[in-house]
Formats: structure tokens, C-alpha cells, sequence
């Protein structure tokens, strides 16, 4: 039960793929890193830091609906074909009722794994899609470093899909990606006014798609919450601030869909690799409702 979500902690009828509610999918792409480096060793440790979490949490015992971890997505192939692998896993996983939970990896795999939902949701005729994004950065590029499909692009290629997203704890990004989630329409909640703000709930508009997909750049939070990122920018979110603003987007909502990504582990100091599976655990929580 080692390569296990919660490992030991689930009983075998909580690690049954045909009726678990929760289907992580490990997929440690790190092909666009332009900064630090590690994000490939992220599922792995978020899955072995899992084993040290409590089954009860915030009153809500998610496992108990189930959860069950794939192997690993190939990483080894051509970024394109990981997406399309991530795609097809992530579509089977909702088409059978189920919430996929794909832990990176950099940001760039979230374009596979919110798009393999959107392609389940559409064959089965289910409804729209919204993103609730946390990050420090827009990802709002059209390309960075040669690559279209690259962690600081991913949002920009969700956004031409024609996916609605908020945005919350932003506050690093170029001047063509301001101009670009303003033509896009996103809902932006950025880091400084947030943070300065306390501001820890927020309404979303009654024209937001009921159907709720949570992207989870762990570089949102603040690096004295979470140094093992590959792109740690000050004046970032706090723990229970991140996880409080999603859960108000949630308010009415159903989540569908949930990645983590850019854990760059750090050798010896475990505190960040524990933060990202208790986010992780807390956000199926989140999507039991």
C-alpha cells in the first residue's frame, strides 16, 4: 500500500477503483521547469507524506467515500503524449461519476487533466466547467521558452478552451498576461489584496458554472508555509486562507475535478511535502459534498 493515497489507512473496500469517489492519477511531468527543479519527485512524496495523515479531517472523513491511486502517468515521452495520456485517464475517471485527483508534476499537466473532465462532461452532456485557480503566477503566457504547453501557459490554453475561471493569490505576472485574462474575463482575487486584506471568502457570480474544477498551484501559498516549490514568491496565501477561499467558491457547487502541482520536494524537510497531502486530503473533503 506504499504507492497508495493514505496507504495503510484505507480498508480494502476504500481502495476498489469501481466505487471509490476519489482516483488519484500521479503524473511527475517536469519537461517546462524554469526555475527550480524537483517537481518530478512530487506525487511520489505527496503519496508517501499521506501515510502520516489522520483519516478524520475538518470534521469529514473523505476516505471513507473511497480513494484509489493509479500508477503513474509515463512522464518519459513526449509532453504531448503525456497530455494525452493524463486526458484519456482523467475522462474515465469522471465518466464513471468519480472525482480524478492528479497530483504533479508542474502546472503544465492541468491543461490534460481539466480536459479529460471537460470531454466526459460534454459526451454525457452534463454541463459547463469553471476553474478555481491558486496561484502565484497567471500562467497567462502563449507560450514560454519555446512551449506551448508549458506550466506558465497552461491557464491561457484552458482560457481558449473556453473554460470560466476565477483566479485567487496572483501576484507575479507579465504585462501580456494581465491583458490576457482581462480579455479572457477571469475573475482575478490577487495576492496583495488578499493577503493585506485578510480575505479568506469570496463570492463567486450566479452565472459561474455549478460544476467546479480546483487547480492547486502550491507556489500560491507562502513560502514560510511552503518553501518546496520550484518558483516561491513572496506575500503569498496562508494554509487555511487558500483552503477557506475555495471552499466558499464551492458554496452551492460541486467539485468535479482537482490537481496539486509544483512540489519540489526538499531532501530532509518534510513540512512541505505533509502540507501538500493534507491540501490535497482536505480538498476531497471539499468535493464529498
Amino acid at each position: 500500500m506504499q504507492d497508495q493515497f493514505l496507504g495503510e489507512e484505507l480498508s480494502a473496500a476504500e481502495n476498489d477503483m469501481a466505487t471509490a469517489r476519489f482516483e488519484v492519477v500521479p503524473c511527475g511531468l517536469e519537461a517546462t521547469v524554469s526555475y527550480g527543479t524537483g517537481a518530478a519527485k512530487g506525487p511520489e512524496a505527496i503519496i508517501a507524506a499521506s501515510h502520516q495523515l489522520e483519516r478524520l479531517t475538518a470534521g469529514r472523513v473523505p476516505c471513507a467515500a473511497g480513494i484509489f491511486t493509479h500508477a503513474p502517468i509515463e512522464c518519459g515521452q513526449a509532453i504531448e503524449a503525456v497530455m494525452a495520456d493524463l486526458r484519456r485517464t482523467t475522462k474515465q475517471i469522471a465518466a464513471r461519476g468519480h472525482v480524478p485527483v492528479t497530483l504533479g508534476g508542474e502546472h503544465s499537466i492541468s491543461y490534460g487533466a481539466v480536459m479529460g473532465v471537460v470531454d466526459a462532461f460534454k459526451e454525457n452532456e452534463i454541463g459547463p466547467i469553471g476553474l478555481v485557480h491558486i496561484d502565484a503566477h497567471a500562467d497567462f503566457r502563449d507560450a514560454y521558452q519555446g512551449h506551448a504547453h508549458s506550466h506558465a501557459s497552461v491557464m491561457n490554453l484552458l482560457a481558449k478552451e473556453g473554460l470560466p475561471m476565477a483566479s485567487f493569490g496572483v501576484r507575479a505576472l507579465a504585462e501580456e498576461e494581465e491583458t490576457a485574462r482581462r480579455a479572457h474575463g477571469v475573475i482575478t482575487h490577487d495576492g496583495p489584496d488578499l493577503v493585506r486584506g485578510n480575505i479568506s471568502s469570496v463570492t463567486l457570480p450566479d452565472d459561474f458554472p455549478a460544476h467546479i474544477y480546483v487547480t492547486f498551484d502550491l507556489d500560491g501559498l507562502d513560502p514560510s508555509v511552503l518553501p518546496a516549490t520550484g518558483t516561491p514568491v513572496p506575500g503569498g496565501l496562508g494554509f487555511y486562507q487558500a483552503l477557506d477561499l475555495v471552499e466558499s467558491t464551492l458554496v452551492g457547487r460541486r467539485c468535479v475535478g482537482i490537481d496539486i502541482v509544483e512540489l519540489a520536494p526538499i531532501e530532509g524537510q518534510p513540512v512541505s511535502d505533509f502540507t501538500a497531502a493534507m491540501i490535497a486530503y482536505q480538498l476531497m473533503a471539499f468535493a464529498e459534498n
